[in-house]
């Protein structure tokens, strides 16, 4: 027998960071160059189907995925948006040192709201950078010294390196709560 839960999830990050082309990747298996600002909100759903250690039960999860614009013209609103989620995403671009140093502020903005949420950093854009500069992520902030991160991945949303395991980690956890 399989449950079916749902949960909203929050992808947050500066403007072009790449938090659609994620969501497009892992919800629809596709990747486009062509930048397209989100305006807002945009919603997007998968369910991810999840077994249980046990094997007696699966579990099906369906992500509610709030893409959150990156733009601060409309940043008053978005503690609106990121209300009831119990997830987020917060994205950062690996080729603009500026979106990493900015990961703080929007865990910061996540945990205001939903103070009881966990989040996952996606340092993004990994294709772009070679391998001895991916070495020296290490010098940036730990960002899982807030207790409520439970992990970061570098990913990158035009080959997919580790889209599924953010989400997949993402689902597991949601079910433990």
């Amino acid at each position: 027998m399989t449950s079916i839960i749902s949960r909203k999830i929050c992808l947050l990050g500066d403007f072009s960071v790449g938090k659609t082309s994620l969501i497009r990747r892992f919800v629809e298996r596709q990747f486009s160059d062509k930048y397209l600002s989100t305006v807002g909100v945009k919603i997007s759903r998968k369910t991810v189907n999840l077994k249980s250690k046990s094997h007696q039960k699966s579990m099906s999860v369906q992500m509610m995925i709030w893409d959150l614009e990156g733009n601060t013209k409309f940043k008053a609103i978005t503690p609106t948006y990121m209300q009831g989620a119990r997830s987020a995403v917060i994205v950062g671009d690996l080729t603009r040192k500026a979106t990493i140093e900015h990961i703080p502020d929007h865990i910061q903005s996540f945990l205001s709201v939903n103070s009881k949420g966990f989040i996952i950093v996606a340092l993004n854009k990994s294709d772009l950078i070679d391998q001895d500069e991916l070495a020296e992520i290490s010098n940036f902030p730990q960002f899982n010294s807030h207790n409520q991160v439970i992990g970061t991945y570098l990913t990158s949303a035009k080959t997919g390196v580790s889209v599924d395991q953010v989400f997949s980690k993402l689902a597991f956890k949601m079910i433990q709560l």
